[in-house]
């Protein structure tokens, strides 16, 4: 069901000082400094030749990842992304087999303007998963 391996989201605590870093020392291309006020974070995206890298850091204290960061000071691995051909069809068979989705249940715009859903961490050996339609 689960296609290829879109991105993996890593929080940081300075997202320019991690854009540099990717850039500058790993010689990785990476985007400018996006804001996401309706997700509540600033992402960066890290692009690979087979997949890519989300950096992340909250956008305002009501961020969905203010709380990771306030965790884990240093920042670190958040959720990796799959991709899948049709989200509603993917989301009825994880809930069938027994899988929980985080919210309403209903897919929302992600990231990349495509739909996206995410399954919950105690379901898939502590890992956040994000689905997003191809």
């Amino acid at each position: 069901m689960i296609g290829r391996l879109n991105h993996v989201a890593i929080v940081v605590p300075n997202l320019a000082a991690a854009r540099l870093m990717y850039h500058e020392v790993l010689g990785a291309e990476v985007s400018e400094i996006v804001a996401l006020p309706a997700h509540g974070v600033s992402i960066v995206f890290v692009d690979l030749p087979n997949a890519r890298i989300e950096l992340l850091h909250p956008l305002g204290e009501d961020s969905p990842v203010a709380a990771f960061l306030e965790r884990n000071a240093a920042g670190g691995m958040h959720h990796v992304c799959y991709e899948v051909a049709d989200i509603a069809a993917a989301r009825d068979n994880l809930v069938a087999q027994g899988l929980r989705i985080l919210g309403d249940g209903e897919p929302h715009l992600g990231a990349h303007d495509k739909p996206v859903l995410f399954l919950h961490p105690k379901d898939l050996h502590g890992t956040l998963v994000e689905i997003e339609q191809a």
